[in-house]
């Protein structure tokens, strides 16, 4: 077990390099044109932010 101790870099990088690749495999599955064809719409925002703005804060201009 000794050589756990001087080594456990070399099995830190073997883990990072699986989950490089396996990142890269499910990169390649990706089809950005379909995904965009495809794509599903946004739902409403639900935080009124729309009724924030309907009252003018500025004081009006006199003619």
């Amino acid at each position: 077990m000794e050589w756990l101790s001087h080594y456990w870099w070399v099995i830190v990088l073997v883990l990072l390099l699986g989950i490089f690749l396996n990142v890269i495999k499910d990169l390649k599955r990706i089809d950005p044109k379909k995904y965009m064809a495809n794509k599903p719409d946004l739902p409403p925002h639900r935080d009124f932010n729309h009724k924030w703005d309907d009252e003018d804060d500025f004081p009006k201009k006199k003619p």
